[in-house]
């Protein structure tokens, strides 16, 4: 699988170009602001940008072959715009992403009517819940952080494409563009913020993954060649009941979080100073802290991986800092703008780095369910061994912060 790769851009300058998109996800450099909010369906009135129902998403009685997408993304097309005259239709497969298929179909040279068609994974169904990602999908894009849902079929999405620049691991260092991320972090923690606690999907996850692994490659985890690179199934049980007990007690708010931005998951406008994210398959209320970790870890990068890219306190605080003053001015209006004192900040520092512990476990239980089921060319088992390692390196480091009494 090709990946380029592009250096940072110098400071005060912009990133230009479009590197192809290596993510867990679709594998795309597409999405921008998707224009006007409508009605978000979890909340009680109108959001700024309209009013009204949500609207519905249509559900196309269409299957679409994984192995060979583009006959089926056609068949989509044709109902989804009848008026394609199907001799012009061209399409664009991209190839990066390591949990679905994705395609895009279009009659304009420049992409411009483009209708992306994502194509779910083989048993991804084991790791996503589609029904809440399509929901999740409708809040995002109805407080102005996804783009259009056109349909679902089957077994996947058709939605708008817009033209971007996905990130790589030199641009999300650029302190002009990590601002720009945390403020947008900010913005999708803040829907629902002062609404009912919810649960964070953390632990579920943590345990529905580690269910997975014991159940369904017990045979390859016990494999005593693995032992050293791979825990033991005991030891994977220990260490989700240790994080569960330690970091649950670490006081982080439980917020809507993407789960997800890796730097392939951030799309940059250029002409509007803004970024948003994309792909929401595992999207859901979970604890802020571990949003953030979760994208730091994710500055080492998905098939290069190299962990000297973690960023280091300096670069932290400083993210952390435009983090917290565009959170409490979302969800505190005025009341926000007394800055943001040093205890905050070293607070959320220490919260951080120890949730940053889970992310590593999650995605390498992750990696090892996807060895097993996935069709898409990419090295699953060498990236969960990478997270497991990195994991307990890590484990020692975070486990000597503490906060502040």
């Amino acid at each position: 699988m090709a990946s380029q790769r592009r250096a940072a851009p110098p400071r005060g300058r912009r990133p230009r170009g479009s590197p192809r998109h290596m993510g867990r996800g679709s594998g795309r450099a597409e999405l921008a602001m998707a224009g006007p909010p409508g009605r978000c369906p979890d909340c009680a009135g109108p959001e700024r940008g309209g009013g009204g129902a949500p609207p519905a998403v249509p559900l196309l009685d269409i299957a679409v072959d994984e192995g060979d997408v583009l006959p089926g993304a056609l068949r989509l097309m044709r109902e989804l715009r009848p008026g394609w005259e199907p001799g012009r239709v061209k399409t664009k497969l991209f190839t990066d992403g390591i949990t679905n298929k994705l395609v895009a179909c279009y009659t304009d040279e420049g992409m411009a009517d483009a209708v992306l068609v994502r194509v779910y994974g083989r048993k991804t169904e084991l790791l996503v819940d589609r029904e809440t990602e399509l929901r999740n999908f409708q809040v995002l894009r109805a407080h102005g952080c996804a783009p259009d849902l056109y349909c679902a079929f089957q077994n996947g999405l058709c939605y708008q494409f817009l033209p971007g620049i996905a990130l790589g691991p030199s641009h999300v260092r650029d302190p002009c563009i990590f601002r720009l991320v945390a403020q947008e972090m900010a913005r999708v923690h803040a829907i629902h913020a002062s609404g009912s606690l919810r649960k964070p999907i953390l632990w579920h996850k943590l345990h529905k993954y580690l269910t997975l692994v014991k159940t369904e490659l017990s045979p390859k985890v016990s494999n005593p060649s693995l032992q050293q690179d791979v825990p033991s199934l005991e030891m994977l049980e220990h260490e989700v009941a240790w994080m569960q007990d330690t970091l649950s007690q670490l006081g982080s708010p439980v917020v809507l979080c993407h789960n997800d931005v890796l730097c392939k998951n951030i799309i940059y406008d250029s002409t509007r100073e803004h970024v948003h994210f994309i792909d929401y398959e595992y999207t859901g209320y979970n604890y802020q802290a571990y949003d953030i970790g979760n994208h730091f870890n994710e500055f080492a990068g998905v098939k290069e991986v190299d962990y000297q890219l973690y960023p280091g306190k300096e670069t932290q605080l400083q993210w952390l800092r435009s983090y917290l003053q565009a959170y409490k001015q979302l969800t505190q209006g005025e009341r926000g703008g007394t800055g943001v004192s040093e205890e905050e900040l070293q607070v959320l520092y220490v919260q951080v780095n120890k949730f940053s512990l889970a992310s590593h476990f999650l995605w390498a239980c992750w990696g090892l369910i996807q060895d097993k089921y996935s069709t898409i060319d990419f090295n699953f088992l060498r990236y969960a061994k990478l997270r497991f390692k990195q994991y307990f390196k890590m484990k020692q480091v975070v486990t000597a912060l503490q906060i502040s009494k």
